[in-house]
């Protein structure tokens, strides 16, 4: 419920007397302040001016989220910064939940959060609060944008890709299903002032002289502000919308990492009054039991005997995409000695060059000797040992 004075809103204010006027003014102004001062600024949690474009948003976002999704980034805080910029993103991707959010604040956005779970309705004040009261008072306040810029939710899809396919770059046909607006539907709606919104209905009902009440209900006949769907319209038999299925190019570029998005914008559902929201498809990098990726580096272990970790060695490595290459050791190899490969990465993203190779070699030590082979062995390994220790004796 949301209370204003509408038989003053085009008075100049008729019976409200220069002091009280500059009281609630300032009422106005410290509760709008407050809300401001004890939340977290959304555009900061993005590194974003307020008059950001909702494809700087995006950007902004996925940028974010990559560097501190919590499969990714283990450093401590890193897990509470990817929810702030979730939920920035949730409220900035939003443009009512973002005016909303530039006019109050998040104490705004709770307060209109709550009266929607509640179903509308309510005491006080309402989802506007103070600040509503007195746009409706004074007038001249920024209104809330047309429900046309409203968007239907994104669509997340898991892409479960190999280090494989992400290693080589892949183009994949996929086909989705959506649904669609009737061709004819501009026939099957007409004007209602009281429709609010998509699925919202506006009563007002008069308290007092000088004061209403607004009570939000539910109304699924409500498609946009002043607009409703005239039912059994023969224009469109089937409803306000019906199934389509569109097909998909996803470029799998060369060295995309897990998490990463692909985003397809405005194909998921179609609404009246809203645009079409983004289908996102999130890569999933499937594990593989030779190779772990940090970045554009690859890992992988090797075992080797004692002969070899001592006389040195070559061996084939089979890389992810099936190609293989030599590795050549001649120097005594201790155990968890790493070697670098350089070139054998992944593919950077920017299309120049790879990333390494890691081996981490483990030295397989015999289960047991026999006394002749203990005396072979010490015959030819103490004299050098003693040669590099400078000392007579072990």
């Amino acid at each position: 419920m949301s209370l204003f004075f509408s038989s003053m809103r085009s008075s100049s204010c008729r019976g409200i007397s220069s002091p009280r006027r500059s009281f609630l003014l300032s009422m106005t102004f410290l509760c709008q302040f407050w809300a401001f001062v004890h939340c977290e600024d959304y555009y900061k949690v993005l590194g974003l001016r307020r008059n950001a474009s909702h494809k700087e948003i995006k950007k902004a976002y996925r940028k974010l989220s990559l560097e501190y999704h919590p499969d990714k980034n283990k450093a401590e805080g890193a897990s509470d910064k990817f929810s702030s910029v979730a939920r920035a993103y949730e409220v900035l991707s939003d443009e009512e939940k973002r005016n909303t959010y530039d006019l109050h604040g998040e104490e705004g956005l709770k307060r209109d959060e709550a009266m929607q779970n509640q179903g509308g309705g309510g005491g006080g004040f309402g989802g506007g609060g103070f600040g509503d009261m007195f746009e409706d008072f004074f007038g001249g306040g920024r209104r809330k944008r047309d429900d046309s810029e409203r968007k239907t939710p994104d669509v997340m899809i898991p892409l479960h890709l190999t280090l494989k396919q992400l290693y080589e770059g892949e183009v994949l046909e996929v086909e989705f299903i959506r649904e669609v607006l009737c061709t004819n539907w501009r026939d099957c709606t007409q004007n209602d002032q009281g429709c609010a919104g998509p699925g919202q209905r506006m009563r007002t009902q008069q308290l007092a002289p000088g004061f209403v009440q607004q009570i939000q209900s539910k109304d699924d006949n409500c498609i946009s502000r002043g607009k409703k769907w005239k039912r059994n319209c023969k224009a469109c038999p089937k409803g306000q919308t019906e199934s389509d299925t569109i097909k998909l190019t996803i470029d799998v570029n060369k060295g995309m990492r897990n998490q990463e998005p692909i985003v397809f914008e405005g194909v998921t559902d179609e609404k009246v009054g809203m645009s079409a929201g983004d289908l996102v498809f999130v890569i999933n990098e499937q594990p593989v039991s030779d190779f772990t990726r940090d970045g554009d580096n690859l890992y992988t272990q090797m075992e080797i005997p004692l002969v070899d970790a001592l006389v040195g060695f070559k061996r084939i490595i089979t890389h992810v995409d099936g190609s293989k290459f030599e590795i050549s050791v001649k120097d005594v190899t201790e155990c968890d000695h790493v070697l670098r490969v350089q070139g054998k990465g992944m593919p950077h993203r920017n299309g120049r060059g790879y990333g390494d190779m890691f081996v981490t070699f483990e030295v397989d030590f015999p289960d047991r000797l026999d006394e002749s082979q203990k005396k072979l062995i010490d015959a030819i390994l103490r004299p050098i040992m003693l040669a590099e220790s400078g000392t007579d004796e072990l």
